[in-house]
């Protein structure tokens, strides 16, 4: 599970774990039977708790800002510690930024065993303090513990003023949906897992799974973006379900319209696809609706693929858009100026993918 390069052990940490980044994730069924009979303990100033399927808690302090407490972790997506370190802390904080929040502190969380070195670890942990001081944040802590498989996470809170706080399960009808990162991580994670991936790409991926969603705080002051998301392990069919079913709506996707990694197209042509793929196909499939003039088959590979530190997903009324699209021009994020659907009143399909 590791090769020698000039007498220096290589671990390569995929090969250490059955899962890969959010790609780790219980299945959205599944979840919904673990949490059908869990639910917060009545508090007033719980704002968002486990009886939403939202990013994170969010607490009302009573003053006008609101405590957000989330937690993530996983195991290894990529072969690289110090990589993992960074890509799962950027992940675990993005929860904050989704929230329209701004992070404040994060604790860590660490499983690891015995047959990896300590030095690996620690390579984990010194990518993840890279990540939060990029974020401005301490890594203040944390907890670990002796493990089958390695995995690493954040704990992390946040803080976020009332009214400019955003959910995932709050879209009006008539909302457009834009996305801030392309689909098709989960393609090339597999691809490097398989050892089919080259070595431009996996550079690629090392940079785009390590990104923050810091333009989420931004978001949050936009008073027309009436709801807000990561798009995560579910893929984007399973992130914009949560979000339509949620606010009691339909979503209709305009295919040709989503971003999609150019790259990953080339892996899912050779068939190269997560397991969580399947899985999460298989849990939603019966709520979408794809129309016989989208490719099927690449559809079926891309919007189902489990994201690890995806992009946001946003809903905002037409009457903001252009203040969105401003934003994402400041921003850099000129490519995705265009919206790929929008809301409708609840259908018989919750998602029509045309």
């Amino acid at each position: 599970m590791n090769s020698a390069t000039n007498n220096t052990t290589i671990y390569r940490l995929t090969e250490y774990s059955k899962g890969a980044g959010c790609g780790c994730k219980i299945s959205p069924k599944v979840l919904k039977d673990i949490l059908s009979e869990s639910v917060s303990f009545p508090d007033g100033s719980l704002i968002v708790g486990n009886s939403d399927n939202d990013d994170a808690a969010v607490y009302d302090l009573q003053n006008g800002q609101a405590l957000i407490s989330t937690t993530d972790f996983f195991m290894p997506i990529v072969d690289d510690a110090y990589s993992f370190g960074k890509i799962a802390a950027a992940n675990a904080i993005s929860d904050v930024y989704a929230m329209g929040g701004t992070p404040l502190l994060s604790v860590a969380i660490l499983g690891w065993p015995e047959k990896i070195p300590a030095t690996e670890a620690r390579k984990v942990l010194a990518g993840a303090r890279e990540v939060c001081a990029q974020a401005k944040i301490s890594m203040a802590g944390g907890h670990s513990i002796e493990s089958a498989e390695p995995f690493f996470g954040l704990a992390v809170n946040g803080m976020v003023a009332l009214e400019c706080l955003k959910r995932n399960n709050t879209a009006r009808e008539g909302d457009l949906i834009f996305i801030t990162q392309p689909i098709g991580i989960g393609i090339l994670a597999t691809a490097q897992k398989r050892k089919v991936i080259t070595e431009d790409d996996v550079t690629f991926l090392l940079s785009e799974l390590s990104s923050l969603n810091s333009i989420g705080e931004a978001v949050g002051s936009i008073g027309e973006v009436s709801a807000m998301t990561d798009i995560t392990g579910f893929g984007l069919a399973g992130h914009l379900l949560e979000m339509a079913e949620g606010s009691g709506l339909s979503a209709v996707l305009e295919y040709s319209k989503v971003p999609i990694y150019e790259r990953a197209k080339h892996y899912l042509k050779q068939r190269v696809m997560p397991d969580a793929t399947y899985r999460n196909w298989n849990s939603m499939s019966d709520k979408i609706e794809v129309a016989k003039s989208v490719d099927f088959m690449e559809a079926f590979g891309m919007l189902p693929d489990p994201q690890t530190n995806g992009g946001l997903m946003v809903a905002v009324s037409p009457s903001g858009k252009e203040k969105l699209i401003s934003l994402f021009e400041q921003s850099g994020l000129q490519e995705f100026v265009h919206p790929i659907g929008y809301f409708t009143e609840k259908k018989e399909k919750t998602i029509l993918v045309q």
